[in-house]
C-alpha cells in the first residue's frame, strides 16, 4: 500500500512538473510573438524585453535568442565606443554564441558575430567568423566579398598612416623603400587573400559590381606596394583600371535591365 502511495505521489509530481514546463513553453511562445511584433514596428527596446522573457521561460527557444541578438544589433551604433554601446555588441554576440552551442551550423549566428566584430574593427576576429560561415555555406558570395573588403581596409589604413607620417599627400607614391618594404611584408599576403576572396565572390555572382569595385581598389593597393618596380606597378594599375571599367559596365547593364517607369502616352492626332 505504501509503495502504491509513493508511486502515485511521484506520478503527481511528474505531472505537475510537466504541466509547468508546458505552461512555460506556451508563455515563451507568447513572449516571442509579442517581441516579433515590437521588432517589426522598430520598437527594439520593447522587443528585447519580450525576447528576454521568452529566453528565461524557455532557454531552448533558439528563435527567441536569434531575435534577441538581432534586436541588440539593431540598437548597436558602429564606431561608437561608449560602454553602453559596446555592451550591446557584447550582448548580441553572447546570444549568437548561445545559439551556436545548440546549433553549430547556424550561419545566421556566425555571420551576425562576424558583422559585429567587423563593425568594432576587430578584423582578425571578423575574418575568422566569415571563414566559419563559408565552412557552413561555401557558396555565399557575400562572405567572400566582405573578406575582400576587410583585406582592403587592413592594407589601406596603415599605408595612409605611413604616408601621413612622411608628410606625403594621399596620391603621392611611397618613395621611402624601407617603409614601403615594411608595408609590403605586413600586407602583401592580406592583399592576395583579399583578391582571391573577391574573385570567388564574382565567380559565384558574375554581376557583383561591389566586388568588382573592390577588385579595383585592392589592385591599386597592390600597385602601391610594388616598391620601386615601375613595370609591376603599371601592370597592377592597368588591372585596376580594367576592373573599374567592368564595374561601371555592370552597373550600367543593371540599370538598363530595370523595367522602365510607366509613362503617359499622348495621341498626337488629337
Amino acid at each position: 500500500m505504501n509503495r502504491n502511495l509513493r508511486l502515485a505521489a511521484l506520478i503527481a509530481v511528474g505531472a505537475a512538473v510537466f504541466s509547468a514546463t508546458g505552461c512555460n513553453k506556451l508563455k515563451a511562445r507568447d513572449q516571442l510573438n509579442k517581441g516579433v511584433a515590437s521588432y517589426k514596428n522598430a520598437r527594439y527596446e520593447q522587443a528585447i524585453d519580450h525576447f528576454q522573457n521568452a529566453v528565461s521561460l524557455d532557454p531552448g527557444l533558439e528563435n527567441a535568442r536569434l531575435y534577441l541578438a538581432t534586436a541588440y544589433t539593431q540598437l548597436y551604433i558602429p564606431e561608437v565606443d561608449t560602454p553602453e554601446n559596446v555592451r550591446l555588441a557584447e550582448q548580441a554576440i553572447d546570444q549568437f554564441k548561445a545559439v551556436l552551442q545548440h546549433d553549430p551550423k547556424s550561419v545566421t549566428s556566425v555571420k551576425g558575430i562576424a558583422y559585429l566584430y567587423l563593425q568594432q574593427k576587430k578584423f582578425d576576429d571578423a575574418k575568422a567568423y566569415y571563414h566559419k560561415a563559408l565552412e557552413i555555406d561555401p557558396n555565399d558570395p557575400e562572405s567572400y566579398y566582405t573578406l575582400g573588403v576587410i583585406a582592403w581596409t587592413q592594407s589601406y589604413k596603415p599605408r595612409m598612416e605611413a604616408k601621413a607620417k612622411l608628410g606625403l599627400k594621399p596620391d603621392e607614391p611611397l618613395k621611402d623603400k624601407k617603409v614601403c618594404q615594411g608595408l609590403r611584408d605586413a600586407n602583401w599576403g592580406i592583399i592576395q587573400d583579399g583578391l582571391d576572396s573577391l574573385n570567388k565572390a564574382i565567380e559565384l555572382r558574375p554581376d557583383y559590381d561591389d566586388a568588382m569595385a573592390y577588385m579595383n581598389l585592392l589592385n591599386r593597393e597592390k600597385a602601391e606596394l610594388e616598391c620601386g618596380d615601375p613595370a609591376a606597378r603599371a601592370e597592377d594599375e592597368k588591372t585596376a583600371e580594367g576592373w573599374f571599367d567592368k564595374t561601371m559596365a555592370t552597373k550600367k547593364m543593371k540599370v538598363e535591365k530595370q523595367p522602365s517607369a510607366p509613362g503617359i502616352s499622348v495621341d498626337q492626332n488629337k
